[in-house]
């Protein structure tokens, strides 16, 4: 198999376990910088070049895709994919990941459970916007930020009000959730690899803090899920269309709540924690994938 990876950085602990997991298997890898990528679109005569050499041949793709480059990394991968590269996580895949009222919005019309979620433009409409949540505590968080910024925890009513108003004069775009207090600061990630979640830890805040992001001081764990979370958490990726994802999940009292759906998820955490050669698995479901079609 000849496997490229979308990445900006190839010593990034997960391009590096990607680049080694398909070389153990006997593949040949090249990393590809998306921002070095440009296209040419024409009907029947579609073509990538890379630092002046056309990129061809290539069995699958791989989008290791952060949150400054989307749009036009998303772009490459849908020339790779028009030219017949399969792409485990296809770009409508990882656009719709990628926004966060938009993911909620497809999560919600599938039925899954998450924190109640409003968001609003015009700040006459804060107070009723605030209302249609209910009491705080609130999470404001912006939609496209990623490892926990852009993310306030506002415990009064009038924090919540102000945050708001920050977030509109910096013409940011942002959600406003209810707080799921009995979550006590945890969440769970479900690393989902086709139609199963292969491996899975829990996520405790550091002290002081609501966060459970590793990068925010947050310490983690191999957890057991119930059939029920494994369940949401294969759903919330199917929904995306989405066939490698990182699965946020809340432990609430009415349930499993679907807190984010990852399409780049870091491998570092959820292998450290639960010893799952993740990596692994991801290029033998590429293997099979490929073998089938």
């Amino acid at each position: 198999m000849k496997l490229a990876i979308l990445s900006r950085n190839t010593r990034l602990y997960s391009t590096r376990r990607l680049i080694e997991a398909a070389r153990l298997r006997g593949h040949a890898v090249r990393v590809l910088d998306p921002l070095r990528c440009y296209v040419r679109i024409a009907p029947g005569a579609l073509a990538i070049h890379y630092k002046g050499r056309a990129l061809k041949n290539f069995d699958a793709v791989i989008p290791r895709i952060g949150t400054h480059s989307a749009f036009y990394a998303t772009a490459v991968l849908r020339q790779f994919e028009m030219m017949g590269t399969y792409a485990p996580n296809p770009s409508d895949g990882v656009l719709r990941a990628r926004d966060k009222l938009r993911s909620l919005q497809l999560l919600a019309s599938a039925g899954l459970e998450m924190p109640v979620t409003v968001f609003g433009d015009n700040p006459d409409d804060t107070d009723d916007l605030i209302t249609m949540l209910g009491e705080p505590p609130h999470v404001i968080k912006l939609n496209e930020g990623s490892q926990g910024t852009g993310v306030v925890l506002a415990e009064k009513r009038s924090a919540s009000r102000s945050v708001i108003e920050a977030f509109r004069g910096l013409y940011a775009n942002f959600l406003v959730q209810e707080y799921v207090a009995e979550a006590q600061g945890a969440d769970l990630r479900c690393f989902v690899v086709g139609d199963k979640v292969v491996a899975a830890m829990r996520r405790e805040a550091a002290a002081g803090e609501f966060r459970a992001n590793l990068h925010r001081g947050g310490t983690a764990s191999q957890v057991e899920l119930s059939p029920q979370e494994e369940a949401v958490a294969v759903r919330a990726a199917q929904v995306l269309g989405l066939n490698v994802a990182g699965v946020d999940l809340l432990r609430s009292a009415r349930g499993p709540l679907v807190l984010e759906v990852n399409a780049s998820p870091g491998l570092e955490g959820i292998e450290a924690s639960t010893g799952v050669d993740v990596a692994g698995l991801v290029i033998a479901f590429i293997e099979s994938r490929l073998r089938r079609d």
